[in-house]
């Protein structure tokens, strides 16, 4: 079931209505730095606090009433379709994979797909029950990895790791892909029936690729499923470049897309290429800075957007460059959200 949009700030920048101030939410704005996630970590492990969804929910509502967010985001991990699998996960305290697929052999010792989206069920349950607690003013999405994010991790073990095998291997990854993105268009549409209302494709692999096997791995993909939620989802990728964000943006089915800080926003949104949503993308690094430079830091970001009419910023969904990094100060946080809303509020 396609849910209806609850924050109305957050509808008018996916539907790319006019408005003055954006709505807000951040990556990673439930979780470490928090210290509402940091008591619960006292009492479960990260695993029961994805897994059980009264926990999930109770770790998503924190930031919304601490920060007062406009948007929630389900908690959980993008490699859980990896252990859905059949792979093995465990955070100690990083993830870590009980196995690596080296070869197509190897996609042989991977669950059928339709007992993998039954192990993934828990996600559903925790956006119900995530939906239950909200205020009924924000609103709610899901989140999965990308296909090219996945399979790195599930190859190497790691997003940021050695990715020879992955780029001279491309009957390899047509064998995963046909695993992999069956297996992902199920997962989204399992949490747009748990009440998200749009889902979040997270790729932060896939900046490493050059332009050819940035279409081939990334592209073709995202737009199969896409195409299957027409609007409903969302993509991000850190890293990116000119190039590969104008091929996302050509997507036609996508809802929108996230910025990394390299971008500049301004130009971005005055230039009006992009059909959807843009979301980003103040650099999280800044956010350690003392109160006085964070402020003049965040005027510098704000006043080239502050310039433009509401018509020329449409779609902007206010964020970070990518998510909040762990010992990020509570205050800075509530600084940039303070700033954005009092300075487009005028």
């Amino acid at each position: 079931m396609l849910q209806t949009f609850r924050n109305p700030q957050f509808e008018n920048a996916i539907k790319r209505v006019p408005q003055k101030v954006p709505p807000i939410w951040f990556m990673r704005q439930a979780g470490r730095y928090h210290s509402h996630y940091r008591k619960l970590k006292e009492t479960y492990t990260f695993m029961q606090l994805c897994k059980e969804p009264e926990l999930a929910a109770e770790v998503a509502l924190g930031p919304i009433k601490e920060f007062g967010f406009d948007v929630s985001i389900l908690f959980s991990d993008l490699l859980f379709p990896l252990e859905a699998l059949g792979m093995g996960l465990d955070y100690n305290p990083g993830p870590k994979l009980s196995f690596s697929i080296q070869s197509k052999d190897t996609l042989k010792n991977l669950r059928p797909i339709d007992e993998a989206i039954t192990f993934l069920n828990f996600q559903k349950d925790a956006l119900i029950r995530t939906r239950e607690v909200l205020p009924k003013n924000v609103s709610l999405i899901g989140f999965v990895g990308g296909p090219f994010t996945l399979m790195t991790y599930a190859c190497i073990g790691k997003h940021d790791g050695n990715s020879q095998f992955i780029k001279n291997n491309p009957d390899f990854v047509t064998s995963f892909y046909k695993i992999l993105v069956p297996l992902l268009t199920r997962n989204i549409e399992l949490q747009l029936n748990g009440g998200a209302e749009i889902v979040m494709i997270f790729d932060t692999s896939a900046g490493c690729l050059d332009p050819i096997l940035f279409n081939e791995y990334v592209v073709t993909p995202i737009e199969v499923l896409a195409n299957c939620f027409p609007k409903k989802l969302g993509y991000y990728t850190k890293n990116s470049t000119w190039d590969q964000m104008q091929k996302i943006a050509k997507i036609e089915s996508l809802a929108g897309f996230g910025l990394d800080h390299r971008f500049t926003l301004s130009s971005i949104l005055k230039d009006n290429q992009f059909p959807g949503f843009i979301q980003g993308n103040f650099d999280q690094e800044l956010l350690f800075a003392e109160e006085s430079i964070l402020r003049k830091k965040i005027k510098k970001y704000v006043e080239p957007v502050l310039e433009l009419n509401p018509e020329e910023r449409l779609g902007w969904v206010s964020g970070l460059g990518h998510g909040v990094l762990q010992f990020t100060p509570e205050k800075s946080v509530h600084i940039l959200i303070e700033e954005i809303r009092n300075g487009f509020s005028k």
